[in-house]
């Protein structure tokens, strides 16, 4: 893998990385633990704040899988490259969907129970948080 091409595969690897851990897994639970923030609100926001993360993971996304294709990466760099990319669609395509349809409802002041489509979308976040160190990991390791 070429140095610059793998530079940009880790240096945006880990953006991505920091993203997700930083609103998924810092933002998103505190913020139901501020004073006054009510189930709607909270949900309010978080649909707000998973649209633009969405919106600019799928950027990184296209940036690694640009880099990695230009770049002649070896199998591991190109599997989880792919496992990355996989997830988030995933979680755009086939989650998300799912999820803003239940918020919608409770937006509109129905009352819903716990949602398995959320811990859904939390298995996929953890897995990211695991693929996505090793793949700049990866990246970095496969200089040549």
């Amino acid at each position: 893998m070429t140095t610059g091409s793998a530079a940009v595969t880790a240096g945006v690897t880990f953006v991505w990385l920091g993203m997700v851990l930083a609103i998924s897994f810092l933002e998103a639970p505190l913020k139901f633990r501020a004073p006054e923030v009510t189930v709607r609100i909270g949900l309010g926001i978080g649909r707000l704040v998973f649209r633009a993360l969405n919106l600019v993971e799928a950027v990184l996304a296209a940036a690694v899988v640009t880099a990695v294709a230009v770049g002649g990466p070896p199998a591991p760099v190109a599997v989880l490259t792919g496992l990355a990319a996989g997830l988030l669609a995933a979680q755009i395509a086939g989650v998300r969907p799912v999820l803003n349809r239940r918020s919608d409802r409770i937006l509109a002041g129905e009352e819903a129970g716990r949602s398995r489509a959320h811990l859904v979308y939390v298995a996929f976040e953890a897995a990211k948080v695991v693929v996505l160190p090793a793949l700049g990991v990866t990246a970095l390791a496969a200089i040549t």
